[in-house]
């Protein structure tokens, strides 16, 4: 029996599930985890608060997970209230909410490229049709293009990956208002990174008043160290979160998830400590890259992509070699490497410079 002998939607057919090299290496800097580890006075409140849920895990969990949606928006600031939060296992499983919602079968989604790769996957398993718009060649969007691209396209959502996955490419606050106005559909600004961006610079969140076709979508994964928890969440008008409940399974949020996703965030103040040493690590990966002879691109976000590798395949695979995992994502000549601690980001630039050198 193999995937060809199933009555698969055809769609599916032939495609590939997402997925990145896993391999018990030492040093991982492959998918852009945050690699320090949770704090020990955050990691035993986590472990108190979880083992106090698990006294009641013989019941459902609070289907509409109150605390924990007031909880984010006292975190997010900008005047943005319980009602207009909402939260799953993970940013993917809130975007497929918003697909579920607004695209699905006869609808359209669309993203300018190369951006995270999850988007048309997720666009394909609700049924929608994935449009991929395209990039300056320094992965950058002006408003005035990306506007014409989507009133083009007339998509039903819309991605804005900000800062960009793969690349760590700004998107500008000017770019996200032309996008809006271009069309009249659901626009998801994907504020995965949001942290690692320069404090000055303001989120996508002040954009919110008075646009209900917008979503501003985070994660807990990269500067809450919390990837292993699955916890993401949005932030958008509450007529827009109440479209979510339609298409949410029962319970999506479990209990123990709920309580460590509450914990954590009453560490924020510590929790968020780590990401300005991920930026200053970060910042010295892309020094020491140009200072190589390589091109790395600006990153608002806790990775570098880096360009100029004459085969980015033996390159990566002297990398592994040395017990350093990186990121090849298919884009000609340029690898992405995650920031890591001190001694990760040495380890790599080290590896780096003993194997390869730029085209």
């Amino acid at each position: 029996m193999s995937l060809d002998d199933l009555p698969l939607r055809e769609e599916l057919r032939g495609k590939v599930p997402y997925g990145a090299p896993q391999a018990p290496l030492p040093i991982a800097l492959n998918v852009n985890e945050n690699t320090h580890p949770v704090p020990e006075e955050v990691a035993d409140d986590i472990l108190d608060s979880i083992a106090l849920a698990l006294r009641e895990v013989n019941r459902y969990p609070d289907r509409e997970f109150v605390a924990l949606r007031e909880s984010f928006a006292d975190y997010l600031g900008h005047g943005v209230t319980a009602d207009q939060v909402w939260a799953a296992n993970g940013s993917n499983e809130v975007l497929q909410h918003v697909l579920q919602a607004f695209a699905g079968p006869g609808r359209t989604a669309f993203g300018f490229e190369p951006t995270y790769s999850m988007y048309p996957l997720l666009a394909r398993g609700t049924g929608a049709t994935w449009i991929g718009g395209s990039r300056e060649p320094d992965f950058t969007v002006t408003p005035d293009d990306a506007a014409s691209q989507v009133a083009d396209a007339a998509p039903d959502v819309v991605f804005l990956c900000a800062p960009n996955n793969p690349t760590g490419t700004p998107m500008r606050l000017d770019v996200i208002e032309a996008v809006y106005d271009a069309t009249d559909g659901i626009v998801v600004v994907d504020e995965a990174y949001q942290e690692f961006a320069p404090h000055e610079e303001r989120s996508a969140l002040t954009l919110l008043p008075d646009r209900p076709r917008l979503v501003v979508s985070r994660t807990m994964s990269k500067a809450f160290a919390f990837a292993g928890a699955r916890v993401g969440y949005l932030a958008a008008d509450a007529a827009l979160v109440d479209a979510l409940r339609l298409v949410r399974l029962p319970y999506h949020l479990s209990a123990l998830t709920q309580a460590a996703a509450l914990a954590a965030l009453r560490h924020a103040p510590v929790m968020l400590r780590m990401v300005d040493e991920i930026v200053s690590q970060r910042d010295r990966m892309s020094a020491t890259l140009e200072a190589l002879g390589y091109r790395a691109y600006e990153s608002w976000s806790n990775f570098v992509l880096f360009g100029g590798v004459d085969d980015p395949a033996a390159t990566w695979q002297g990398l592994y070699d040395q017990g350093v995992l990186i990121r090849d994502i298919g884009i000609p000549g340029c690898l992405r490497v995650t920031a890591g601690t001190e001694e990760e980001t040495t380890a790599f630039l080290e590896a780096l410079a003993s194997i390869d050198s730029p085209a």
